[in-house]
């Protein structure tokens, strides 16, 4: 520090002498120093503490100054007496130069005391600057973690503080837009997740499900568009399930042999969609059953009135065969029922479990003519029959026989088997076996068999195979989920008749024949099958197919591959993937009239080359997928990978693929 600067700082002139104002000196510096001992703060004590370091400073500059020009010490000036009348002296009328020191130190004090207050003004007012910057500074933080966790009244709330304390505010106007924008893409999600939801469940089936989701954006946007859109749909679908639960229910009632109510079932379904196919087909069915039913009673009792004339009081197998028929075609009917245990009386009955412990050893007893009754329980295959007895069921409903699937079939007719009859009992497997080599539920392998009021079910291959020259009737039988076709007969001399029977939901075809056998199929319904409903390819042998209903089936509701002689009349082929009818040119031989086509996914009638379409003009064919009637179609015929089979059935024939050929 300079002497110029020291002198300032203590407010001596330039050619004052410092030694005579010590103690006023003295005294400032004690009255600095007292405020930095008693300064309110820590900041406010710093600042007098700067003030008095520089004092110090300025009297060691002006002491060194003495110093180095050879003077003493400052001398003490000599202590004054204090008197009333000096104590009392104006300001004006003290020294100049003490006079001018004491001003100089009081406002020194002063000037240091009020820097000291406007700071801590400044301090105060930077302070509180400090706060509100710190305050905005967490509110914005505040808004952005409660903006994350999609907090919008509290982040609203955060931002709309920071807009009170700051007006105007570019963190407010950011933070609002990033509510409204979080808040727009959460509805969006909301939305989406939801729709997506409702959608999943409707396309699964869960139609609870699916409004319990929709319902979650209607009750927040009530008119929103696609929710809206999703309930119209779920409502369809409701009725889809309604309309497709009332069609079982009738289809079922039908096989119940309740007519009239499945008749009322399709009215229901007629009274919200009166132009449902599938209703007034269930009613026609319904309605053909009934006048069926009136006919068969009637022949009923023409055949128990017909046996009740032979009677003679033995076998009699011409009239227990009219019974037999009485009762197939009039099962309710007591008397006939009566008639018919009478006459079967006359042979020889054996009840399992009753005279044998299992069927098998029944059968190993068993003889022409003599009857075995199996228990209302599950019975273990495999059993042969090799004599032509009558093999009948306690309880239709009740007696099942069944074994494994790779121990052969449940049933197999042999060849001594000449007339066996076999009433009211269900054949399947016990689980499916894949493989090249599968057995049939039942097999008919060289004998001659009459199948009535069975079921055939749950095979690995066919339901029924006939073979070896064998021959089959299967008359009200049902034929379902077996791994081949419902039913099938192969090879020369081999023959099948099918009637009033349903097959239903098999893998391959409804009905199959190929390799030569002949068939006879009458008033059948083949639904649901993953290829055709019918596939007849019988070379040379016969085919009839009369009064048959091909429904839905995944193919075609009927191919007719090859025949020598036959007819095909009056059949029904609907809703058909593949189309309806397909005649190939070795089929031509036979008459393909009175049938109807309608609905079909594909074309209702498919002509091989060389097919006049003239030919083919006495069937109804309409409302099928364009081209109505496909002729000149070249059909070409595949074989299926695999090993020829060992066991007692045959591999189902390759698919037929239609390939149109357009007309020159």
């Amino acid at each position: 520090m300079t002497l110029t600067e020291a002198r300032k700082i203590l407010g001596l002139g330039l050619d004052e002498d410092p030694r005579i104002h010590l103690p006023e000196f003295k005294e400032a510096r004690e009255r600095i120093a007292e405020l930095v001992r008693t300064a309110p703060n820590d900041t406010l004590g710093d600042r007098y503490q700067k003030g008095l370091i520089e004092f110090d400073q300025a009297l060691a500059a002006v002491q060194e100054h003495l110093e180095s020009i050879g003077q003493a010490s400052p001398p003490l000036p000599a202590k004054r007496v204090a008197t009333p009348v000096a104590d009392e002296l104006e300001e004006e009328e003290l020294p100049p130069g003490k006079r001018s020191l004491s001003v100089f130190a009081w406002l020194l004090i002063l000037l240091l005391a009020a820097s000291g207050g406007g700071w801590i003004y400044l301090q105060n007012e930077q302070s509180k600057r400090d706060q509100l910057q710190t305050r905005i500074a967490f509110l914005e933080r505040q808004g952005s973690i409660l903006i994350e966790n999609r907090r919008w009244p509290e982040a609203t709330n955060s931002f709309s503080e920071i807009e009170m304390l700051s007006p105007g505010s570019e963190i407010s106007l950011m933070g609002r837009r990033s509510i409204e924008a979080g808040m727009a893409e959460e509805q969006t999600q909301f939305i989406g997740y939801w729709t997506g939801q409702s959608l999943a469940e409707l396309e699964a089936g869960r139609l609870d499900e699916a409004t319990t989701a929709v319902r979650q954006v209607l009750d927040r946007h009530p008119n929103h568009p696609e929710a809206t859109a999703l309930v119209n749909r779920i409502a369809a679908a409701r009725a889809s399930q309604s309309r497709i639960a009332a069609l079982t229910a009738a289809r079922t009632q039908i096989d119940q042999r309740k007519w009239t109510d499945a008749i009322q079932t399709a009215r229901s379904i007629l009274a919200t969609s009166p132009t449902d196919t599938d209703a007034k087909s269930i009613i026609a069915d319904a309605t053909a059953a009934i006048e069926k039913a009136a006919a068969d009673e009637a022949k009923a009792a023409d055949l128990l009135k017909k046996a009740f004339a032979r009677e003679q009081g033995s076998f009699d197998q011409t009239a227990l065969d009219w019974l037999r028929e009485a009762k197939s075609l009039d099962p309710e009917n007591a008397q006939i029922t009566a008639q018919l245990e009478k006459l079967a009386s006359y042979t020889r009955t054996f009840r399992v479990p009753e005279d044998f412990a299992t069927p098998d050893e029944a059968l190993s007893q068993a003889r022409d003519r003599d009857r075995i009754i199996l228990g209302a329980q599950t019975w273990k295959g495999p059993l042969v029959i090799n004599a032509a007895v009558d093999l009948q069921s306690e309880d239709s409903t009740k007696t099942i026989v069944e074994c494994r699937p790779e121990n052969g079939s449940a049933i197999t007719i042999g060849p001594g088997a000449i007339g066996a009859r076999i009433t009211g009992i269900t054949f399947r497997h016990e689980s499916f076996a894949i493989g090249t080599d599968r057995f049939a539920a039942a097999l008919v392998r060289g004998g001659n068999a009459v199948f009535s009021d069975c079921r055939f079910l749950d095979a690995s291959g066919h339901g029924l195979a006939v073979i070896e020259k064998g021959q089959a009737t299967a008359d009200r039988c049902r034929f379902a989920n077996n791994g081949w076709n419902g039913v099938a007969a192969i090879g020369e001399g081999s023959t099948l008749e099918v009637r009033d029977s349903e097959s239903c939901d098999n893998f391959e075809n409804g009905i199959e024949t190929w390799n030569g056998a002949a068939l006879i199929l009458a008033n059948n319904r083949c639904e649901g099958n993953s290829r055709n409903g019918i596939h007849a390819d019988n070379g040379v042998a016969s085919a009839s197919i009369t009064g048959n209903r091909l429904i839905a089936n995944r193919e075609f509701g009927l191919v007719l591959g090859s025949a020598g002689s036959g007819k095909i009349t009056g059949n029904t082929a609907r809703a058909n993937l593949l189309g309806g009818l397909v005649i190939r040119a070795a089929a031509a031989r036979l008459p393909v009239t009175g049938n109807q086509a309608a609905q079909n996914q594909g074309p209702g009638l498919v002509l091989e080359k060389g097919l006049p379409p003239a030919s083919y003009t006495g069937n109804a064919i309409s409302q099928n997928t364009n081209p109505q009637i496909l002729s000149g179609a070249d059909l070409s015929q595949h074989e299926e990978p695999g090993a020829a089979k060992e066991s007692t059935e045959e591999k189902p024939p390759a698919a037929i693929i239609v390939e149109p050929v357009p007309e020159p």
